[in-house]
């Protein structure tokens, strides 16, 4: 399986990182050239208003809605969950738009008010998932279709699925528990 990290800014390195340990063919991507031939894309956490001008500089914008709409399993972490939404309540920016999500950029605060939770995921297992929110985003609205994940206690959506999209407020490459990207790789196997 090939999955590939859209590396312009951000946690990229991160999510190479755990998806070799899951002796998973990790790529790089920077350019449209690399988008050809991948079983799936990671979209990392980062600046979503950089990593938004530099995919539409490199010309990865279009190319990327295009692979969703083909169906192509596209896995969005904080900043990555944020591109993925059609619509940001707070921001002009311009999103990849290809998941029926409204979310809002930095909604818990600044940097220092950053922190890290257990999550329940049930389609993880029983055991709570480290949520480790840095300056993140969440879902205010998950349209029909979209499969709600994860909760915060007080009921705010930090992740949801549609289809082959899987999107994330929070950052599961900076942890040591490899179940969220395992869930990945399994829909991009298509065993999920």
């Amino acid at each position: 399986m090939r999955i590939g990290i859209l590396a312009v800014q951000g946690a990229f390195a991160e999510h190479i990182a755990i998806l070799r340990q899951l002796e998973v063919e990790a790529l790089p991507v920077r350019l449209p050239r690399e988008l050809k031939g991948l079983d799936g894309l990671i979209i990392p956490g980062g600046e979503s208003t950089t990593i938004s001008h530099l995919i539409q500089d490199y010309n990865l914008m279009a190319e990327i809605r295009s692979l969703a709409e083909d169906s192509l399993p596209i896995l969005g972490t904080c900043a990555g969950m944020i591109l993925l939404a059609d619509k940001i309540s707070d921001s002009e920016l311009e999103p990849i738009g290809v998941m029926d999500l409204t979310v809002r950029r930095n909604a818990f605060g600044r940097q220092k008010d950053s922190f890290e939770t257990e999550l329940k995921i049930p389609a993880l297992g029983e055991k709570p998932f480290p949520g480790v929110f840095i300056r993140a985003p969440i879902i205010e609205q998950a349209n029909s279709g979209t499969e709600i994940l994860a909760r915060l206690a007080d009921n705010t959506i930090v992740a949801a699925r549609k289809g082959k999209l899987l999107a994330c407020a929070f950052h599961p490459e900076l942890t040591d528990d490899p179940r969220f990207h395992q869930y990945f790789l399994d829909i991009a196997a298509g065993r999920q």
